[in-house]
């Protein structure tokens, strides 16, 4: 298992503000201790080739790795032309995915908001078109697409359309290539669904090609049952609040249980800081811990029932982009830069 960070708190500062860099970022995180970067679309302030190959540079220069790009397309948009917009972003978004981070790496994908008039037939329809529309690219990029089970984007006016769990499973389900489409797991997401995440995890494990892991617990007095909404999810109350992961409500040791038994020892990513850096390092020493403790220590990225799909595909395709026991073949940017 290998660990990347995602500095959550920093989002205003990095993406709506601008006035902390992807590049300060990177320097700072030096101090987790972790594997690699998740980075965010909104981090990466100009689409010019060089500008990005000196983002590059700098992981490289730092030891880290990039396993995935955080993107969030509005796929279930009601007009026609701004769905089209979307699915080019995404594109825009995958390109830079393999280009900093190689193939094997993953670029989230979404459904979508909550657009009002948005029946649900309607809207999974239109997600599963556009994410289908997209595996062309990701296999010629040798990447995957990893949708999160997700609640609201910082620059959305409405929360996912897939938020509840049923919604997001249909669209799972009705994406049949498990190559180039996957899921990312973000436990914390699902209890703002209204659910367990160790039970939601259970449905959806055979899918799961990366991890956010993050926390929340409760403001004293408070209980899920008090901010559970008319249709049963939960929201962003300011109830539920962020903390060190493994100090809250999702249940660790039972996920990590069922990510072993899965077979899945892939990216784990850190999704936090929101309450400063002094946490975001105490969440990735937990999990740092957690890999001694579950994972054997193991700093491979293998998730059985992914290879097992590469592995398959590749026997019937030549030139595949997996070797012959199906493990990922990541090429990390310092290796394709020389540096």
């Amino acid at each position: 298992m290998r660990i990347a960070a995602f500095p959550k708190g920093d989002l205003p500062d990095m993406v709506l503000r601008r006035t902390k860099s992807v590049f300060e970022w990177i320097d700072e995180a030096r101090a987790l201790g972790v594997d690699g970067l998740e980075l965010h679309t909104g981090f990466l302030w100009s689409a010019d080739p060089g500008y990005l190959r000196t983002v590059g540079d700098a992981l490289a220069a730092a030891d880290f790795e990039m396993p995935m790009m955080c993107a969030s397309p509005d796929l279930t948009h009601p007009d026609a032309d701004a769905r089209a917009r979307e699915i080019e972003q995404q594109a825009a978004a995958m390109r830079v995915t393999a280009q900093l981070g190689g193939r094997g790496s993953t670029c989230r994908v979404l459904s979508g908001q909550a657009h009002p008039g948005v029946d649900v037939d309607r809207g999974v329809e239109w997600a599963v078109s556009a994410i289908e529309s997209l595996l062309p690219l990701a296999a010629e990029l040798g990447i995957t697409l990893a949708i999160e089970n997700h609640y609201k984007a910082s620059t959305w006016a409405y929360p996912e359309f897939a938020q509840r769990p049923q919604v997001f499973r249909r669209i799972v389900d009705a994406v049949s290539d498990r190559v180039h489409f996957g899921v990312q797991f973000d436990p914390s997401n699902a209890i703002t669904a209204g659910v367990d995440s160790a039970d939601f995890l259970d449905d959806v494990v055979d899918r799961v090609v990366t991890m956010q892991a993050s926390d929340r617990y409760l403001e004293p007095g408070t209980t899920l049952d008090d901010l559970r909404q008319a249709d049963g999810t939960l929201g962003y109350s300011p109830a539920l609040r962020h903390g060190v992961i493994g100090r809250g409500l999702n249940d660790y040791d039972r996920i990590f249980s069922t990510l072993v038994a899965a077979g899945y020892d892939g990216w784990i990513s850190i999704e936090d800081g929101v309450n400063g850096f002094a946490e975001l390092k105490a969440s990735a020493d937990f999990l740092l811990d957690a890999r001694d403790r579950w994972f054997g220590g193991s700093r491979a990225v293998a998730v059985r029932s992914h290879d097992r799909a590469r592995a398959e595909a590749a026997r019937t395709l030549t030139g595949g982009t997996t070797s012959d026991d199906g493990t990922r073949e990541e090429t990390p940017w310092a290796a394709r830069s020389g540096a």
